[in-house]
């Protein structure tokens, strides 16, 4: 494959420098993208540059993972209006470690040409001293060059501190140890690292005489115009602890019709024929939602593996579509719980369960579900309520059998009115 025409048809290229596609169709070319770990996770945002090695994995060349050890302490001004907090160095160090452990998920790191590898810029920071980081890089920068910069002149008004203001020299040595040390002429990364990537690509020439080159991805953004990547709790994250699988397939599946032709081409790996195919379907049937359904699927199976893809498709089933007390059975009470986050709840006493009660007690005299036992005896001579999704009528009696995960038991009238009693 060639990859600039693969970034180009999946809508991932913003700029790039001249003489790059020469570069790549002479040799097996090796191109890195910088994370800052700034968070003990990557989140969905980061998925972009991801997909960058990825492509240029694919494409034959070598791509290696760098995670800012040291300009992690210093902190990148890029699209920031505000300095950032400094990390202490044990927080730093726990954060690289989980960023290490999720990037080798994305890319091959077995042997041969174009094995990725994964590097950190402390290691050649950390006996640098600044007074030859000052004579030997910095003399070759100006600082009209650096002023130049959007992402200073962005921040001339309210201010910027020098460890800021140096960031670029320091993002720029990067390029030009792995230029020296790895033979790595490209390095890539969002559309706002325009910037410092090609200070990189101008202390190359200067210090070395030699060529290197620059590619950037546009910043994602909604069609509605609000920034890609957030929910209402914040960042997604690709850490299940923070983002759960199945929370992390409902962003996926809840992205508008205007999104989904954009995403699925940018986050999953389907060809273009088969995007294609998908999108034609999806213009057929909208309200089958085809395309959310099916980038949801890959970008979980690729970040969690498939038997958390199943959960979560089971989840969602569960909640939105047609399910049975199996279905429910199978989830974990972790699972259950989250699922049903925000449903009005009731709490009782384990010892009401091995008791047991009516359904009508169940209904309204003790947990309020329906405002009387007049509208439960109606509800339940409609057939309209159901006990973990089992139509029930006035004899049915709750115990402990009727308990999910030990803990649970869900009650439902119609479609989508869900009501949860708790077992303590």
């Amino acid at each position: 494959m060639n990859f600039i025409e693969e970034l180009k048809w999946r809508g991932m290229l913003q700029d790039l420098t001249p003489g790059l596609e020469e570069q790549l169709t002479k040799e097996i070319t090796s191109g890195y993208v910088g994370f800052d770990p700034t968070a003990d996770s990557l989140h969905i945002g980061n998925l972009v540059p991801v997909m960058l090695l990825v492509h240029l994995q694919r494409c034959g060349h070598k791509p290696i993972a760098l995670v800012g050890g040291a300009t992690g302490m210093v902190g990148d001004p890029s699209g920031k209006t505000a300095e950032r907090q400094l990390l202490d160095l044990d927080k730093l160090n726990h954060n690289l470690a989980c960023q290490k452990a999720q990037l080798e998920r994305f890319l091959d790191f077995s042997a041969g040409p174009g094995r990725a590898e994964l590097v950190n810029n402390f290691d050649w920071f950390k006996e640098f001293g600044f007074l030859d980081f000052i004579r030997d890089v910095g003399k070759h920068i100006t600082v009209n060059y650096m002023m130049a910069k959007d992402s200073v002149q962005s921040r001339l008004e309210t201010g910027m501190s020098f460890t800021e203001f140096s960031y670029q020299l320091i993002q720029g040595y990067d390029f030009v140890h792995l230029f020296k040390a790895k033979r790595c002429k490209l390095q890539m990364g969002g559309s706002d690292q325009w910037g410092n990537i090609t200070t990189g690509t101008e202390l190359i020439r200067r210090m070395t005489g030699g060529e290197a080159f620059a590619l950037t991805a546009p910043l994602l953004k909604k069609a509605d115009g609000s920034k890609f990547g957030k929910s209402e709790g914040g960042n997604v994250w690709l850490d299940k602890a923070k983002t759960s699988p199945y929370k992390f397939y409902q962003y996926w599946l809840n992205n508008s019709d205007e999104d989904a032709p954009k995403l699925i081409r940018i986050f999953t790996l389907l060809d273009k024929q088969r995007i294609e195919t998908l999108e034609a379907e999806h213009m057929a049937a909208p309200h089958l939602r085809i395309l959310q359904h099916e980038i949801a699927k890959e970008v979980t199976r690729w970040v969690h593996g498939e038997k958390e893809l199943q959960s979560a498709i089971r989840a969602t089933n569960v909640l939105f579509g047609q399910s049975t007390e199996n279905d429910l059975r199978e989830l974990t009470a972790d699972e259950f719980a989250e699922i049903f986050e925000g449903v009005q709840q009731s709490k009782l006493s384990m010892q009401d369960f091995e008791k047991g009660f009516s359904a009508i007690e169940a209904l309204s005299g003790r947990t309020g579900f329906l405002k009387s036992n007049g509208e439960a005896k109606r509800a339940l001579a409609e057939n309209s309520i159901s006990v973990n999704k089992n139509r029930i009528n006035e004899d049915k009696t709750l115990n402990k059998s009727d308990l999910i995960a030990g803990k649970y038991c869900l009650l439902q009238k119609g479609k989508k009115n869900y009501y949860l009693i708790v077992a303590e």
